[in-house]
């Protein structure tokens, strides 16, 4: 059972990688020499581009979920914020709004005044 899982997996694998390959040549020879004057391309010249983009803007890494570090970084700013005085938060925002214009906006979820405490 595992042996025709594992055939099933490469040729998926190699049908959608020539699938690719065969879509990005079709997309070049449809465009490329018409619009730009370029050549056309092969089957093989189109896969060796879809690895060099891969190569270039792709890399090797792993590609995971790294919303934890966002969630991180803004748990941090968050005790940052709330350990400051007000007068310090409002010169922090202040600044961060000099710097960052409009984009600056994300230190308005940020809370005011001090965390009141428990009842």
């Amino acid at each position: 059972m595992r042996k025709f899982w594992i055939i099933k997996v490469i040729l998926i694998g190699a049908i959608a990688i020539f699938g690719f390959s065969y879509l990005v040549m079709m997309l070049w020879n449809g465009l490329v020499p018409e619009l730009f004057k370029g050549p056309f391309i092969t089957w093989p010249q189109a896969l060796g581009l879809l690895v060099l983009s891969k190569i270039l803007f792709g890399g090797f890494r792993r590609h995971g979920n790294h919303h934890w570090k966002h969630r991180q970084w803004r748990e941090r700013m968050q005790e940052k914020m709330n350990s400051m005085t007000p007068e310090e938060r409002e010169k922090f925002r202040e600044q961060w709004r000099k710097r960052c214009g409009r984009f600056g906006k994300w230190n308005d979820s940020f809370p005011a005044e001090e965390p009141k405490a428990a009842e």
